[in-house]
């Protein structure tokens, strides 16, 4: 049986999104079908819509979010029909070479469906991410589901299908932020402030925001940041030590991808500290640092991908933790929209006036 849906689709580079009809098929061996209930709009998403990620048009969008599972194919295991499912773009192979040395949050050979979405003419569709959630219906490979309890907000918890779970594990994951550490966070979008949310959650004491826009500091402020330093008025390295008693934080997370930001985050930490880059910088891009500072500053230099994120593991934990109170995933939902709002959803994302517009269905 093949299923007509309504999706958002950008049929080229830097062409308006559209409201098209998608056909999508029941799903085959290993693949689940999913009706979607709410999906973030990322800057992922604008970036495959600007044409960053690849050349592949035209783009399903959509990716970071919750849904319920309504029919499994052959062989799946993980999920039943009924499920109520976050999403996510790392289902692990177990079979790869990260997999099989035990660390499957950096699987190299991530699933996705076989089966394609497609127009009705027949144009295949490229879904973002391997999900493609802006749209009634999606397929996926069944390990991009992971089961969840149906009493948090949907529009809430589906956030972590990417850009929260980014920050927050660039926090905890990748940075291993333990407490009563001090952590610098070097760009305040919705990356930015879930990093801040991360680090308060690890324990750490000093947590120090750094942004050009105060109105992002103020929202850092609200997700956990003790400090904030406007760098537009001041010299971030130095206003990073001078608030972590002239040394340096333990923990700099850059979520911002350039240079000159990487560069400032490097010279802010303390010596054996560690920096982990989590904004996602252009191909162009390159980063210049004396070898000899490299080699005497010590520590880690680190990037996150998906936040080193398992989701069978962090997303269960991350939603329990939110239940608790002690993550407020609330604070980053800005805005709720439809489908047809998306457009604007994005000129908003990119003039920093939210930290996630959440499409509902």
């Amino acid at each position: 049986m093949v299923h007509r849906v309504k999706g958002i689709v950008v049929m080229g580079k830097n062409e308006p999104v559209s409201l098209q009809t998608v056909l999508v098929p029941d799903p085959g061996p290993g693949e689940a079908l999913v009706d979607i209930i709410t999906c973030g709009v990322c800057h992922t998403d604008l970036h495959y819509k600007l044409g960053g990620i690849s050349d592949d048009y035209p783009f399903l969008l959509g990716h970071e979010a919750t849904g319920r599972v309504a029919a499994v194919g052959e062989g799946v295991t993980e999920v039943a029909a009924g499920d109520r499912v976050i999403l996510n773009w790392r289902a692990v192979c177990g079979e790869c070479r990260a997999c099989r040395k035990g660390q499957p949050q950096y699987c190299f050979n991530t699933h996705n469906a076989t089966q394609k979405m497609t127009l009705e003419d027949g144009t295949e569709l490229s879904p973002a991410l391997g999900i493609g959630a802006f749209i009634e219906k999606t397929l996926v490979a069944a390990g991009q589901c992971t089961k969840i309890d149906e009493e948090s907000d949907a529009a809430a918890v589906g956030l972590l299908g990417c850009g929260i779970m980014a920050g927050i594990g660039a926090a905890i994951n990748t940075g291993a932020v333990q407490r009563g550490e001090s952590v610098a966070v070097i760009g305040c979008g919705g990356v930015g402030c879930a990093a801040i949310a991360g680090a308060a959650l690890a324990g750490a004491t000093t947590i120090i925001a750094v942004d050009i826009d105060p109105q992002k500091l103020a929202r850092a402020e609200q997700l956990g940041a003790t400090h904030t330093v406007n760098s537009s008025e001041t010299g971030p390295v130095e206003a990073i030590r001078a608030l972590t008693g002239g040394f340096g934080a333990d923990v700099v997370i850059e979520a911002v991808g350039r240079p000159e930001t990487y560069t400032q985050a490097f010279y802010a930490r303390d010596l054996a500290g560690r920096v982990v880059l989590v904004g996602v910088p252009t191909p162009e891009m390159t980063l210049e640092l004396p070898l000899l500072d490299v080699f005497g500053r010590g520590g880690a230099l680190k990037s996150s991908w998906y936040g080193d994120c398992l989701p069978s593991r962090d997303f269960p934990m991350l939603v329990d933790q939110y239940k608790l109170g002690r993550l407020d995933l609330d604070a980053f939902v800005t805005e709720r929209i439809g489908l047809g709002d998306i457009e604007s959803a994005f000129e908003k994302m990119h003039a920093g006036t939210v930290l996630r517009s959440v499409v509902e269905l």
